[in-house]
């Protein structure tokens, strides 16, 4: 179903579906994104810069040229929607259908119309992907988004897995005790030219966990491009001039104006499996509070898989972190797909 199927099929006079049209259309997926997470109670916000450096660069999972879509409802941008993919750490092809809808614009199906166009981009993205492994459609919600986890399951959309948001609040008055690191390793910052084997070793690390990601090196000069990332806030473990562990942290400054937040983020925690049970992501994270704290936040916060194989909601709760959101993957068979 191309786009303007898709809108002629949803029924709604005036809606259409079209492709991104570049920079211009930066402002109103910003202001459609902000206006769903305000409306669902989400504490995140987004920003033109932070979009503009997304999609700046196509990858081979994601080309804004032909994957983002915007959907206008006489002549005025009320939703988006994003299809990518990623072949999985457990063998399986996804075929990542996203998106959102203006608050005042919802329960017309017009996120409905939005869905299926996506999956009819993946579907030709598979045609012209060829592969042996297994595929699916798959998507993610937050469990405040009832609407669009209502829609997930309406669409044939089963949950797979679950993640959680955790929070450690008053680092500012109540830091933890710094663990030392096993005899000859050493815990500094990541120098910016040696950025992309920090990223190599976070890549590999994963591998060993449930999901997938897009390694490659445009999604690599994304995030060294990316307004909140700060080279002097990454931090690793290192054993002579090999990574056994790391933390990224960030602050997303201009999301914490926005919301009154003082809140900063370990957004990547890992350890080479060679190095692992030696206590390094527990030495790591509690320099990355400390250093959080002294960059003035009062909040740390985490994303963590609630089936981690590692053990790490343990562990996090062990520093005091509490569980304050839970997310959902969701799967979906692709028809014809063995």
């Amino acid at each position: 179903m191309k786009a303007d199927a898709a809108a002629a099929a949803a029924g709604i006079p005036g809606l259409v579906i079209r492709r991104y049209r570049g920079e211009a259309d930066i402002p109103d997926l910003v202001r459609v994104t902000n206006a769903a997470l305000e409306a669902d109670g989400i504490p995140e916000r987004r920003t033109e810069a932070e979009a503009a450096v997304d999609l700046r660069h196509a990858t081979p999972a994601f080309d804004p040229a032909t994957d983002l879509v915007f959907a206008e409802l006489d002549g005025v941008v009320v939703g988006h929607g994003r299809a990518d993919w990623v072949d999985m750490t457990d063998g399986t092809r996804e075929y990542r259908t996203g998106g959102g809808v203006h608050p005042e614009y919802r329960r017309r199906g017009i996120g409905r119309a939005i869905m299926r166009t996506n999956l009819a981009r993946l579907r030709e993205i598979d045609a012209a992907r060829p592969t042996d492994s297994p595929r699916v459609f798959g998507l993610w919600t937050n469990e405040r988004s009832e609407g669009a986890v209502a829609l997930a399951r309406a669409e044939g959309f089963e949950p797979v897995r679950w993640f959680f948001e955790m929070e450690r609040a008053g680092i500012d008055r109540d830091l933890p005790e710094i663990a030392p690191l096993p005899g000859g390793l050493e815990a500094r910052a990541v120098e910016l030219e040696r950025m992309w084997q920090f990223w190599v070793a976070d890549v590999e690390a994963f591998k060993d966990h449930w999901g997938g990601f897009d390694e490659s090196e445009e999604n690599y000069r994304r995030w060294l491009e990316r307004p909140t990332f700060r080279p002097e806030l990454v931090i690793a473990a290192w054993d002579g001039d090999e990574i056994a562990a790391g933390v990224v942290n960030t602050i997303y400054t201009a999301e914490n104006e926005q919301l009154g937040m003082r809140r900063g983020w370990l957004d990547s925690v890992f350890t080479r499996r060679a190095w692992r049970r030696q206590g390094l992501a527990k030495a790591l994270i509690a320099r990355s509070i400390h250093m959080l704290a002294a960059e003035g936040m009062d909040t740390a916060m985490l994303g963590v898989d609630a089936d981690n194989p590692s053990g790490a909601l343990g562990l996090y709760e062990s520093f005091g972190f509490k569980v304050v959101d839970r997310g959902t993957a969701w799967h979906r068979p692709l028809e014809g797909a063995s």
